[in-house]
């Protein structure tokens, strides 16, 4: 049997059972529903809302381990207890704006990823040339 043989037996068994399917479409390709879309934008929603909600809890870390270890250094260089209060007042101060802004760019760059992935997405159809 020759190839053409070969060939056009396979392409009639295909047509007869129906299961033609057009190159370089498979099931993964096929456009999301509505129902899909919203699905997937609420657990995106979701999902970011979460991140946001554990980055909420960076200022107060930050601060909280920074007045640990000068609380537990003054204490060791025995300062008197004035002193060490308001060099700690200052550190906890000092130590949440720096969280603060960590946070802040965090949050920026999250953004940025965002945006970088809904232009990926987005179509940009040309006008017709006449």
């Amino acid at each position: 049997m020759d190839w053409e043989e070969k060939n056009s037996e396979e392409e009639a068994e295909v047509q007869e059972t129906g299961e033609e399917q057009e190159e370089g479409i498979t099931p993964e390709d096929e456009i999301e529903t509505a129902a899909e879309r919203e699905a997937r934008e609420k657990r995106e929603e979701e999902e970011r809302q979460a991140k946001a909600r554990k980055r909420r809890l960076i200022p107060p870390f930050v601060m909280l381990f920074a007045g640990a270890v000068v609380s537990i250094t003054m204490r060791m260089l025995h300062y008197d207890l004035q002193t060490m209060l308001i060099v700690l007042l200052c550190v906890l101060l000092g130590f949440y704006f720096v969280g603060r802004i960590l946070q802040i760019m965090l949050d920026r760059f999250e953004q940025q990823i965002q945006d970088a992935h809904m232009e990926e997405g987005e179509v940009i159809e040309k006008e017709p040339e006449e």
